[in-house]
């Protein structure tokens, strides 16, 4: 951009690769920064720092730990219903679905959905290392959460495929929640009924 100091444009560079951000917010966002304290600019950079140095992925379903809680809190937790696993796309998806505080069991995130168009097929997922979960441990039902888009619905479908022959139970959310939608936007109530209305898939 004429006239705009290199590091300005760097930092609107990037911040509008971040989701849901545009030129003209990344733009804004890079301003108040500028006129921001240095201490707050520090803080904001650590924070940035911090979050890759202490933050992994747990080994056990890929929700979102601590580097020194591996597994996470939730795989620790002797009081959850451990024969039970919640497919997620993100772990965006946990959190929200944590929120209703109606589901005890636990869970299994993705990173993602089958997406032929963007190149994102099965083995770009973590779909193997559920398929070993389930093998692995005595899980009496999968609950199939992932979002009611086109790629949800394909991620869904085959899995319910990859796991057919299997005694294993699968259940669906229900369709309280909108089409073409994401979990993390849905209400508390709405995500609630979902999950006690799940059905057989």
């Amino acid at each position: 951009m004429a006239g705009i100091p290199q590091p300005v444009e760097r930092l609107i560079e990037a911040f509008s690769r971040l989701p849901g951000i545009g030129p003209k917010t990344a733009s804004r966002l890079t301003f108040y920064m500028l006129r921001s304290s240095a201490e707050e600019a520090e803080e904001l950079a650590e924070a940035l720092k911090s979050l890759h140095e202490g933050t992994v992925f747990c080994s056990r379903c890929f929700h979102i730990t601590s580097r020194n809680l591996d597994p996470c809190g939730i795989c620790r937790d002797e009081q959850r219903d451990s024969s039970k696993i919640c497919v997620v796309e993100e772990p965006l998806d946990v959190l929200a679905l944590e929120r209703t505080a109606q589901y005890e069991g636990l869970y299994h995130v993705l990173h993602g959905a089958i997406s032929p168009i963007e190149g994102i097929g099965p083995e770009n997922l973590r779909i193997a290392e559920l398929m070993e979960r389930v093998a692995r441990e005595h899980i009496g039902e999968l609950i199939l959460a992932t979002n009611p888009t086109l790629e949800g619905e394909a991620t869904a479908m085959y899995l319910k495929q990859q796991f057919g022959d299997s005694s294993l139970r699968i259940t669906r959310l229900a369709r309280g929640l909108p089409s073409g939608g994401d979990l993390e936007y849905a209400d508390l109530t709405t995500l609630a009924q979902a999950l006690t209305g799940r059905s057989e898939l």
